[in-house]
């Protein structure tokens, strides 16, 4: 399975903090925004990976990024021209998916939390259709929404709706079979212009193939598209990694657990940097006996 970062909004939301620079970009707490999808993949077992950018950004996150090697893995970058929404990203990556199965992970979406691991490896693991996480939210109209009936079985889709059916929100990691870029070429633009992930997820639902699994409480999810919430989630990794828990998003840790790149390597990369508190911690996880 192959994987792809979409990081190529605008951050509106976030003007004028992010008029310059994409959001995606912007430190949550002590790494930018990208390690945590970035992790997430790598942690699910993904290792080839397509950022789609922005034109204007698309220096910036190779100047970050690279080609991934730092990681074990390898990265690939693409251009958004105009901004047609998520489901866009499985026809500008085509070539890249190159029929096979995909997984998309939204730039500006963090998860963190204990059993992710085994909750990315049930995602991994269902070879037919498609596999969303849904997690239960205050606010469920400002999201796209899953019904589920009694047996999880996902029964009705709406995005952003006025009147929500359930209070489940379906977040911004989605695993995909071969036929994904297939039902993307038979969208429509929605009445706001774009081309809808909800549309493709009930393309998948209606042929009852789309799966979902609900995210326990002991898994946290962001959507740090405000301010409001880029606080929070910032506030949120704050506390675990100073209280010991956990180190989130750190795409070093994730390579070096999975076995990705060697200790060797991983502490030729971190000598390039200067001591920070997120480098001392990687350089002892290179030292480690």
């Amino acid at each position: 399975m192959k994987g792809i970062i979409l990081a190529a909004g605008k951050g509106t939301r976030l003007y004028p903090a992010s008029q310059h620079v994409s959001k995606v970009l912007l430190p949550v707490y002590d790494k930018p925004m990208i390690y945590y999808p970035l992790s997430a993949l790598m942690s699910a077992g993904i290792t080839e990976i397509m950022v789609i950018t922005s034109k204007d950004d698309r220096m910036y996150f190779k100047r970050l990024l690279g080609d991934g090697s730092q990681f074990g893995i390898k990265l690939k970058y693409a251009v958004q021209k105009v901004q047609r929404g998520i489901a866009d990203a499985f026809l500008i990556a085509e070539r890249f998916i190159d029929g096979g199965s995909v997984a998309l992970a939204l730039g500006d979406n963090i998860f963190c939390g204990d059993d992710m691991d085994e909750l990315l490896a049930e995602a991994m693991a269902e070879s037919d259709g498609a596999t969303v996480f849904c997690k239960k939210v205050a606010d469920p109209h400002a999201f796209g929404v899953a019904e589920l009936d009694k047996d999880g079985k996902v029964v009705s889709l709406e995005e952003k709706p006025e009147e929500p059916k359930s209070d489940m929100a379906v977040t911004g990691l989605y695993f995909y079979d071969k036929d994904v870029v297939r039902f993307a070429k038979k969208l429509k633009p929605s009445a706001r212009g774009e081309l809808e992930i909800t549309d493709i997820n009930r393309m998948y639902m209606e042929e009852g193939r789309l799966h979902a699994i609900p995210l326990p409480e002991s898994v946290a999810w962001a959507d740090t598209g405000t301010f409001e919430t880029l606080l929070k989630a910032s506030n949120y990794i704050h506390d675990v990694e100073k209280n010991g828990r956990a180190m989130v998003g750190c795409p070093e840790q994730v390579a070096l657990s999975r076995g990705y790149i060697t200790k060797r390597q991983l502490l030729e990369w971190v000598s390039k940097f200067k001591e920070t508190a997120y480098y001392s911690f990687v350089k002892d996880l290179a030292n480690a006996e």
